[in-house]
C-alpha cells in the first residue's frame, strides 16, 4: 500500500491469484497505520533485501537441485514440473483466475482427460466447485483419471495450453508434467460438496475398488482433526464461531469432541457442552457443512503454517 497504485498494481501482477486474494484481503481490513509502524516494516524489508543475491538464481538445474535437496525427489517432482513447465503457460494459469462455472462450461465438452489435466492444474477448492457444475455422469470418470494420471508430454500441454489461451483471448523439458495422482484426486474430492462426494467416491469404487480405498486414505477428513495436536486445535478453534462448532461436534466422535473439550478452558468447555445438550436434531446436511467449513479453515491454517494436519497416517502436510 505505500509503493502507490502503479508500482503496487506491478508486483502483484507477477503473483498467484491465492496470494492476490489473501494479500488483497489483509490491505481491505487494514485500518489506521501509524507512521512508525510503516518505518519499521519499510526497515525490516529493507534489510531483509540487502542480505539477498542473485547467486545461483535463474537455472533449471539450481531449482530442481534445490528442491529436491530439501524436500526429497518424490515431493520434488511435481512443484519442479510446475515451475519449470508453468512458468511460461498462459492459458492453465489464466484459468486460476476464472469463476468455476465458467471453466466448466469451457470444458465440458472436452474428452474427460483434457479435463482430468486441466482440474489437476487448479488449486483443489477451484477444481471441486468446477467439478460440480459437470454432468454427473462425468464427475467419477474424471476423478478416476486424475487419480491414474501419471504425467502430460510437454507437447501436449505446451498445445493445451495454447488452445486454452486462445479461447481466453484468449516447454521444454526432458520428461512429462507431474500433474495429476492421487493425492491431487483426494484433495479435490475433499473440497467437493459432501454429498457429490459420496456419489463420486461410490462411481470410482465401483470400477476399481482398490483405488478407491487409496483416495480414501489420502483424504482429510473431519475425524481426522484428532491427529491435530493440542495447540493447532486451539489455533483453529480461535477460527471457528461457536454456532458452527456446535453443528460439526453433533456428528463427531466421542474421543473428537473429548480432544476439542481439552483444548478450551473450562467454562468454554461447559458452554459447549450446554449448547450441545440443549440443540434438538439437526438436518445431516447441515452438519456436513459445519463439518467443511472447520476442514477449510484448517487446510488454510496449514498452508499458511500455523498448524500442521496428518492426513490418516499418510505424510504430514504443511
Amino acid at each position: 500500500m505505500s509503493l502507490g497504485e502503479e508500482a503496487a498494481a506491478q508486483v502483484m501482477r507477477l503473483m498467484e491469484p491465492k496470494e492476490v486474494q489473501r494479500i488483497g484481503a489483509a490491505m481491505a481490513a487494514m485500518e489506521r497505520v501509524t507512521r512508525t509502524d510503516i518505518n519499521t516494516v519499510l526497515q525490516d524489508f529493507s534489510e531483509v533485501v540487502k542480505e539477498q543475491t542473485a547467486l545461483g538464481i535463474g537455472t533449471d538445474d539450481y531449482v530442481r537441485s534445490v528442491l529436491e535437496s530439501a524436500l526429497g525427489k518424490d515431493k520434488a517432482d511435481g512443484i519442479i514440473d510446475r515451475i519449470l513447465l508453468g512458468r511460461n503457460s498462459k492459458g492453465l494459469e489464466a484459468l486460476k483466475w476464472l469463476d468455476p462455472r465458467a471453466i466448466a462450461d469451457m470444458i465440458r465438452h472436452e474428452h474427460p482427460q483434457i479435463v482430468a489435466i486441466v482440474l489437476s492444474h487448479l488449486e483443489p477448492d477451484q477444481s471441486a466447485e468446477t467439478l460440480g457444475f459437470l454432468p454427473d455422469r462425468m464427475q467419477s470418470d474424471i476423478i478416476l483419471r486424475i487419480a491414474t494420471l501419471e504425467g502430460v508430454q510437454p507437447s501436449a500441454l505446451q498445445e493445451l495450453d495454447q488452445v486454452l489461451e486462445h479461447q481466453l483471448s484468449g516447454k521444454k523439458t526432458t520428461k512429462s508434467s507431474m500433474v495429476g495422482g492421487i493425492r491431487t484426486a483426494a484433495n479435490i474430492v475433499n473440497a467437493m460438496d459432501s454429498s457429490k462426494e459420496a456419489v463420486v467416491m461410490t462411481g470410482i469404487a465401483e470400477v476399481d475398488e482398490e483405488l478407491a480405498e487409496r483416495i480414501k486414505e489420502l483424504m482429510f477428513v473431519f475425524d481426522n482433526l484428532v491427529d491435530i495436536d493440542d495447540r493447532g486445535i486451539q489455533t483453529l478453534l480461535r477460527e471457528i464461531s461457536t454456532d458452527i462448532l456446535v453443528l460439526a461436534l453433533k456428528g463427531a466422535d466421542e474421543d473428537l469432541q473429548d480432544k476439542i473439550f481439552k483444548n478450551m478452558s473450562k467454562r468454554a468447555g461447559e458452554m459447549l457442552r450446554d449448547d450441545l445438550e440443549s440443540t434438538g436434531p439437526v438436518r445431516l446436511s447441515d452438519v456436513e457443512t459445519a463439518q467443511k467449513e472447520i476442514l477449510a479453515a484448517a487446510r488454510r491454517l496449514a498452508e499458511a503454517g500455523e498448524i500442521v494436519i496428518d492426513s490418516k497416517g499418510s505424510e504430514t502436510l504443511v
